[in-house]
């Protein structure tokens, strides 16, 4: 099974577990595409909806397109008093993009997974001219509880043998938004980077929940992932009282598509 299928393996803990997005970066979303009644809305992988539902709060027309069939099903029932919503479940690389162009595709902390042969030249195919490409990037940043993460490391090392040593969290201006893509097609222009933060507080249970949405811990055999959830259990409940908090660094990265003035700010 390849690690990006790995998440509709239990897609009631992914929509419990994973977070949502930071109200003003949602807010920024819409303003920059104009959303609104009439505007048409591709979002790519959206997984349970983290996004889908405060977009379509906005009055588009939102067609969704999921590779797996549970996420879309759960999707689907969290979008049920929105009729303008539409969710599809098909590969984003493989799926016939319709006739009619959208004005805004958003893909949040899904991109690496799409083909990266094919996903900006399919992005602009996608889109109107002057349409909106958003595409939003998650990072886990030095923040919140930064000792539990490093001190974790040591759990890391001994159940999965991928880890890389010396790993540790980075500060967030460390980590450079990636934009290349997006500035080297000619069929995109006036690329820009918001930054926006979140520190989520979990209990031992809820961390380890939002461990489990994570692909790279679901590929490890039963035994490593027992071992390193028991690990990491111990040291959240002896050095931590219970309770660690998570800082997420989200980068909106929005581009327009060449051919028409873009929506104003």
């Amino acid at each position: 099974m390849a690690l990006r299928e790995t998440f509709n393996e239990d897609a009631e803990l992914y929509d419990r577990a994973r977070p949502t997005y930071p109200p003003d970066l949602v807010a920024q979303l819409a303003r920059a595409s104009g959303l609104g009644p009439g505007r048409r809305v591709l979002e790519v992988a959206p997984g349970t909806g983290q996004l889908t539902l405060p977009l379509a709060q906005f009055g588009g027309q939102v067609t969704a397109v999921e590779l797996g069939p549970d996420m879309a099903a759960v999707a689907r029932r969290r979008l049920r008093d929105f009729p303008q919503v539409s969710v599809e479940v098909a590969d984003f690389d493989d799926w016939p993009l319709p006739a009619e162009p959208f004005d805004l595709m958003v893909c949040a902390t899904a991109w690496h997974w799409l083909d990266p042969a094919l996903r900006v030249e399919k992005a602009a195919d996608a889109l109107a001219p002057g349409g909106l490409l958003g595409v939003i990037v998650t990072d886990h940043v030095a923040g919140g509880t930064t000792e539990f993460f490093h001190r974790s490391q040591q759990c890391y090392r001994r159940w999965d043998p991928a880890t890389p040593p010396g790993l540790l969290l980075k500060e967030a201006a460390e980590i450079p938004p990636p934009t290349e893509e997006f500035e080297h097609c000619p069929r995109f222009e006036n690329v820009a980077v918001t930054r926006y933060f979140q520190e989520i507080t979990y209990t031992t249970d809820e961390y380890l929940d939002v461990l489990l949405t994570y692909s790279n811990h679901r590929a490890l055999d039963t035994a490593r992932r027992e071992g390193l959830l028991t690990c990491i259990r111990e040291l959240i409940d002896s050095a931590y009282d219970g309770r660690v908090t998570k800082r997420y660094l989200h980068d909106l990265i929005t581009a327009t598509r060449t051919g028409s003035s873009p929506v104003d700010l």
